[in-house]
């Protein structure tokens, strides 16, 4: 392959740089702080581990696995992000269904509490390697109430950022296309230039049958114009016009 068509390649659909978004870090400070939350507040016996662990860590991996699958199909890419948005919601209501079980306050979304959570959020800085740190606070807090209330904030926030996410893919898949369809005018595109840059074919000399060479008129009202001539010249002097292939 050449290095226009990687290029072109390059170009069409880049992939990867999951590590960058803001909803893959807020996801990653969930699926962490899930899997702490149930090794010291729920039953080690009981499945809901297990279910909210898995629906942590399917958020999380989604998000990747959608980043690394744009280079092939914005249809994968646009399922992966909604799966990982569908996981978030189911353990969104397992921490909601945690408080109310045990009659637990879940905080209002416009509480001091949870307006503090969301302001960390607003300033989280795209550098910053240890995310858990910045939620610390409440995350390694001893009430169970507080550590679920902090996740049901940042739950909220990674899928307000999944839902900003979907709509830019959706946008950028009705403007541009998918994968498959830019591809395709690509392929088209690379095919014309091929055409344009391929000499046509010589064909054999009406008179002795001898192959035909491409020629330029040198005088006369064609000046300038090609033809095919034969390859035979002077011996034989048969023509034939530049379309006779």
């Amino acid at each position: 392959m050449n290095n226009h068509s990687n290029q072109s390649h390059q170009r069409l659909r880049p992939s990867g740089g999951y590590r960058d978004l803001r909803s893959f870090r807020v996801a990653s400070v969930v699926y962490d702080a899930t899997v702490s939350f149930c090794e010291r507040f729920i039953d080690r016996r009981s499945r809901l581990i297990d279910q909210m662990v898995q629906a942590a860590r399917s958020g999380r991996q989604n998000i990747a696995e959608g980043s690394r699958a744009s280079a092939a199909s914005s249809q994968t890419e646009l399922r992966l992000v909604s799966v990982a948005r569908a996981s978030l919601d189911e353990l969104l209501l397992d921490y909601e269904d945690f408080l109310r079980q045990r009659g637990l306050r879940q905080w209002d979304k416009d509480s001091q509490d949870a307006l503090k959570v969301r302001a960390v959020g607003k300033n989280d800085p795209s550098d910053q390697t240890d995310h858990w740190k910045l939620y610390s606070e409440w995350l390694q807090s001893n009430d169970p109430a507080v550590v679920a209330n902090a996740l049901i904030c940042l739950i909220h926030q990674t899928n307000y950022l999944l839902d900003k996410q979907l709509s830019a893919l959706e946008q950028q898949f009705i403007h541009e296309g998918g994968y498959s369809e830019r591809l395709a005018t690509e392929r088209i595109a690379e095919r014309q230039r091929q055409h344009r840059s391929q000499k046509p074919s010589a064909p054999d000399c009406p008179l002795c049958k001898k192959p035909m060479s491409l020629r330029t008129a040198k005088k006369g009202k064609n000046a300038g114009s090609q033809f095919w001539g034969c390859s035979a010249y002077p011996e034989c002097k048969g023509i034939r016009n530049l379309d006779a292939v």
